[in-house]
């Protein structure tokens, strides 16, 4: 790792404070290429005439104004999930500096088409919290792999391992195991 530090360079992550957004981006991001991605993004914002896209302007618009942006009925479904729940403050984004890593979890995947990679990178990326271990992302298992010179991709409980010298700085592991696939 100490190699990949130093080739890589300095660790930076830079916060993103627009929470809503953010998790619209990972919904519509999910099980498709990043050109259609940001094509659907790019219509999705457009909805909003110029405005920026909130939980409430989300919420008020129909399902078949959202799939014009591009969006399935599911993840349209999805998107005012994530609107109504922070509508209805079961997200509730002024807490998240209180709360633990597990406890943000727990808010976020009461959102339908939000899972634990997704509310790990939310962390990661959003809050920047820096004990944060994504085990399931693919990533992160492939540059570890190549890191550590491994046969296979570590599996879970290999990763928890490994982390024990990474305390409390899990989430700095993950970024550089990030890089180094782009760094050779």
């Amino acid at each position: 790792m100490a190699k990949v530090v130093r080739r890589v360079g300095p660790f930076a992550l830079k916060q993103n404070k627009k929470y809503f957004i953010v998790l619209c981006q990972a919904i519509i991001s999910q099980q498709i290429s990043t050109k259609a991605a940001e094509t659907i993004a790019r219509r999705f914002h457009a909805l909003f005439d110029g405005k920026s896209p909130t939980p409430a302007r989300a919420v008020a618009l129909t399902e078949e104004r959202l799939r014009t942006a591009g969006l399935s009925r599911q993840k349209s479904s999805y998107i005012q999930d994530l609107g109504q729940k922070f509508l209805d403050r079961s997200i509730q984004p002024r807490s998240f500096r209180a709360l633990s890593n597990e406890e943000i979890i727990s808010q976020l995947t009461a959102v339908r088409g939000v899972g634990r990679w997704t509310a790990e990178m939310f962390l990661i990326f959003s809050l920047n919290r820096m004990e944060v271990l994504p085990v399931d992302d693919l990533g992160f298992r492939a540059g570890l792999k190549s890191i550590y010179n491994m046969k296979a991709l570590p599996d879970a409980k290999r990763i928890q391992s490994m982390a024990k010298k990474w305390r409390p700085y899990e989430t700095a592991a993950a970024w550089y195991a990030w890089r180094s696939l782009n760094a050779y």
